[in-house]
C-alpha cells in the first residue's frame, strides 16, 4: 500500500471524539435540522441581497447604518451555522440546504447525505465523494 492510500484510509477512520449519527439519529434529527436549514437559507438569501446593495448601494442608503445591519445578518447567519455544527451536522451548501451527517459503516466514516425538501435520508457517499457519489441509504443494511 502506497502512502496515498495510506493516508486516504486514515483519514477515513472514525475519529475519537466526534459525533457519529445511525440512519435512525439522523431521521429523528431532520425536524430540528430543517428549521435550522430554513432560517439559514432564508438569512443568507438576505445577506447576499445585503452584500449587493453594499457593492451598489442606492443614493438614499445610510451606508454606515447599511453597514451595519450586514454586519448583523452575518454574525446571525454565522450563529445558525455554528448550532449545526453544535448537533454535529454540517452544512455542504447554502442554496440546497444541502447537509451532512456524519456516520460510520463497515469501520470507516462516511456522510449520510439530505438536504431541504427531502422528507427523509435516502442517500449517504463516501467522505470523499461529495453529493455526486451519492448511494441509495438501503445499500448500508447489506
Amino acid at each position: 500500500m502506497d502512502a496515498a492510500n495510506t493516508a486516504t484510509t486514515v483519514a477515513r477512520k472514525p475519529k475519537p471524539g466526534k459525533k457519529y449519527f445511525s440512519l435512525d439519529e439522523a431521521t429523528r434529527a431532520l425536524p430540528y435540522v430543517d428549521r435550522v436549514i430554513r432560517d439559514i437559507q432564508d438569512c443568507y438569501h438576505q445577506v447576499v441581497a445585503m452584500r449587493q446593495r453594499l457593492d451598489h448601494p442606492h443614493p438614499e442608503d445610510d451606508a454606515q447604518q447599511f453597514e451595519r445591519e450586514y454586519e448583523r445578518s452575518m454574525d446571525h447567519l454565522s450563529n445558525l451555522v455554528d448550532e449545526l455544527h453544535q448537533v454535529g451536522v454540517e452544512l455542504k451548501d447554502y442554496d440546497m440546504g444541502l447537509v451532512d451527517f456524519p456516520a460510520v459503516h463497515d469501520g470507516r466514516e462516511i456522510y449520510l447525505c439530505w438536504h431541504r425538501g427531502e422528507g427523509a435520508i435516502h442517500a449517504w457517499h463516501e467522505v470523499d465523494a461529495g453529493y455526486s457519489g451519492r448511494q441509495d441509504v438501503k445499500a448500508l443494511a447489506d
